[in-house]
């Protein structure tokens, strides 16, 4: 007796479908799975034997066989105990086989009382599904709300095996929704922009940063509000859209960090690791491999404090990303695809002490310490920084201001306008940061004047080529926040003043 019934995985933010086939053939009782199972898997069948006893099955005395096809793609993770449970109940034909469960996509974990746990990955399966023409998708009761984000699928939620006879679920068995998540949580703003006192210039190159989606990094001395600064960035970002968020939710969803019981993100990720991670936890990785920082902060903010303590591989790791926008993270079964268009903050002291430039306190650091300090973040990593700006310690009079500085919203306004101007100049492009070259020079051609402005700045500062196509990104952003349709010499040379060589500090 043969049977076969469908689930789904995910290879990197894909959903892909799984074939599971389970014979009942004559021979000594045993139960083995093939397919290229992990421990996760081959774990399946003493959950899936204590499940169907607990919920009053017959567990076949057979010579049971469960293959999971394609077999050279390996499965890992408990997801399938459902479609392994459903295949073996419609080989013995303890549940009467049906257009609704032959043809279904089938996910979830069992408890060892037939209920069903949550499983990561439901909103890459959902999009699969949906992309392939396949449903109805039988999911954990807990993973439904997440699943009703994307429409288009018939989607049931199980929260005991024995509901797939059609009794009601009873005791232990019950498996019910989670709440959602309470509503003053749900729309919690980030912290305000009127708050920062003083530090009009980094103000200033925040609403840049966040208006192109330009990367940051702020240098100057302990408590001069680098961290308050950026964790202000996400409340001046556009809201996400539909597709962004769908998007955004999914990898968080891949890498088990959306919220029980939660629908789509709706507002931009911010991401902020301590120094000590790992490269894998920093770009993806794993045996997985699974999502890592850079890609959970995609469309979103991903901010390194104390820039230099960060592990060096690390920090090097970043360079695909800062450049492209995805992550690859290749293996020996091939390469799994990350997005990672984020915008980096980062924040780090001008010298080991922090004092170095402070008017107020005196740096005891010898310059070859500065230098070595400022060395543990390479070249090639700072090239791809479209503003380094420096952030002075607070003037005391700045602490005490008359009058609140300007808020967030007012500030989220002028971002939202640049972004629909260079939206509307680029279909596709919803940041200056990510343009070409090429691209530049058809939406923000330089005038003679400007050109030879440019040129001198980089003879002087010595400025890579790459530093010259992101100093034209900046300066293409300035002029969409001044609603001017032409980049002007006042745009560049205001962009020339948030890419200070490290010397300078």
């Amino acid at each position: 007796m043969l049977a076969r019934v469908l689930s789904c995985t995910t290879q990197g933010i894909q959903g892909l479908f799984i074939e599971v086939e389970a014979d009942l053939g004559a021979g000594l009782p045993t139960f083995s799975i093939v397919g290229l199972p992990d421990a996760a898997v081959r774990e399946s069948r003493e959950r899936v034997l204590a499940a169907l006893r607990n919920c009053g099955f017959e567990f076949p005395a057979r010579k049971i066989t469960v293959n999971l096809a394609p077999a050279h793609v390996r499965k890992e993770g408990a997801r399938f105990d459902l479609p392994i449970a459903v295949a073996l109940l419609l080989a013995s034909g303890q549940i009467p086989r049906g257009p609704s469960l032959e043809t279904g996509v089938f996910v979830g974990e069992l408890a060892l009382d037939g209920t069903l746990r949550g499983v990561r990955g439901i909103l890459a399966v959902m999009a699969a599904a949906s992309r392939e023409g396949r449903g109805p998708v039988w999911i954990p009761r807990e993973n439904a709300r997440e699943a009703r984000a994307i429409g288009g699928v018939s989607v049931v939620p199980l929260g005991c095996l024995r509901e797939l006879r059609g009794d009601e679920p009873s005791g232990t068995c019950e498996g019910r929704e989670p709440a959602p998540p309470p509503e003053d949580a749900a729309r919690a703003e980030p912290p305000d922009l009127s708050e920062v006192c003083g530090q009009i210039l980094a103000r200033r190159a925040l609403e840049v940063a966040a208006a192109g989606g330009h990367n940051l990094l702020l240098v100057g001395p302990p408590g001069s509000g680098k961290t308050m600064l950026a964790k202000r960035l996400p409340g001046i970002l556009p809201p996400l859209t539909r597709e962004e968020a769908v998007e955004v939710s999914t990898i968080h969803s891949v890498a088990g960090r959306l919220p029980p019981g939660a629908g789509l993100l709706q507002a931009p990720p911010f991401r902020a690791p301590h120094h000590t991670i790992s490269e894998a936890g920093l770009v993806g990785g794993g045996r997985g491999p699974l999502p890592g920082e850079v890609s959970l902060a995609h469309r979103g903010v991903l901010f390194l404090d104390e820039l230099p303590e960060f592990h060096r591989n690390a920090l090097e790791a970043l360079r695909q990303p800062l450049e492209e926008g995805h992550v690859s993270i290749a293996r020996v079964g091939g390469a799994t695809l990350f997005p990672a268009a984020f915008s980096l903050v980062a924040a780090m002291n001008p010298c080991p002490c922090g004092f170095r430039g402070d008017t107020r306190r005196v740096c005891r650091c010898p310059t070859v310490a500065a230098s070595r300090y400022w060395s543990k973040v390479s070249g090639p990593v700072l090239d791809r920084i479209d503003l380094i700006l420096e952030v002075p310690a607070v003037a005391m009079d700045d602490l005490f201001p008359g009058a609140p500085g300007e808020p967030s919203s007012d500030v989220r306004a002028r971002v939202i306008r640049a972004r629909a101007a260079a939206s509307q100049r680029s279909p596709g492009i919803a940041r200056n940061a990510a343009l070409t070259a090429k691209a530049l020079e058809r939406v923000a051609p330089l005038e003679p004047d400007t050109r030879a402005l440019v040129r001198r700045a980089s003879d002087t500062f010595r400025i890579t080529a790459r530093g010259v196509v992101r100093i034209r990104r900046v300066a293409r952003t300035i002029a969409d926040l001044s609603g001017s349709e032409r980049v002007r010499a006042e745009h560049v040379a205001e962009a020339l003043q948030y890419r200070m060589p490290p010397g300078a500090f």
